[in-house]
C-alpha cells in the first residue's frame, strides 16, 4: 500500500524515534508498504517518521542509481534501530541533497565521507560496519529523520533565510508534487 509522504512542518519529523523489537506489529508489512511507497515516489531513501511513525526504520534503495553508481547495483537494504556510532571527520563531502519530505527544496549539504553504524536487518541480524562513500552520505540523511533532524538543520543561517519563504509554503500546504503527501493541518 502506498502510504503518504509527511511533509516539513509535520510534528512527527521532529520526534526522536524509538527503537523497536522483532514483534513490532505488522513490521513485515509495514517495510513492504515502505518500499512500494518509496518507488512511487522516486526517491532513493525513506524513515518511518517521513509516513507518520516515529520508529527506528528505514529503508534505502540505491539500485536506482546505479547507472550513475554502478557500486550500488542491487542494493536495497532494511535499517532496522539503526545508530550512528562514531563520524569520521577527517573528510568531509559536499552534495546537494533533496528529501520527500521537502519537496522542490535542495541545498548542498557537507557531511563526513565516513561513518561507523550500528542496525537491524529486516531479520533482525546485528550489523557493526564503517560505512563510506556516497552510502554514507544517504544514511546520515535518512537517519537523521529518526532523530528529529532534517538535512535543512545542516546548512548555514543565511542559506536557511534565504529559503525560509519556501519553507513556510511547505507548512502552508502550498506545494506541488507527483506523490501522495500529508500536510501539515491547519
Amino acid at each position: 500500500m502506498i502510504l503518504p509522504i509527511y511533509i516539513y512542518g509535520q510534528p512527527v519529523l521532529r520526534k526522536v524515534a524509538d527503537d523497536i523489537s522483532a514483534d513490532y506489529p505488522q513490521l513485515k508489512e509495514l517495510i513492504a508498504d515502505m518500499w512500494e511507497t518509496l518507488a512511487e515516489s522516486e526517491g532513493i531513501g525513506l524513515a518511518a517518521p517521513q509516513i507518520g511513525k516515529a520508529i527506528r526504520l528505514s529503508v534505502i534503495d540505491l539500485d536506482v542509481i546505479s547507472d550513475d553508481l554502478p557500486e550500488y547495483k542491487g542494493f536495497r537494504q532494511v535499517f532496522i534501530n539503526p545508530h550512528i556510532i562514531d563520524y569520521d571527520e577527517t573528510k568531509t563531502d559536499t552534495s546537494e541533497e533533496g528529501c520527500l519530505s521537502l519537496p522542490a527544496i535542495h541545498e548542498k549539504v557537507e557531511r563526513p565521507s565516513r561513518i561507523h553504524v550500528e542496525w537491524d536487518d529486516e531479520d533482525f541480524n546485528h550489523h557493526d560496519e564503517w560505512i563510506e562513500g556516497y552510502l554514507a552520505r544517504v544514511m546520515q540523511h535518512e537517519f537523521d529523520h529518526l532523530d528529529g533532524k532534517m538535512f535543512v538543520d545542516h546548512i548555514s543561517p543565511l542559506r536557511k533565510q534565504l529559503i525560509k519563504s519556501k519553507l513556510r509554503a511547505l507548512i502552508q500546504g502550498r506545494y506541488r508534487c507527483a506523490y501522495k503527501t500529508k500536510p501539515v493541518k491547519r
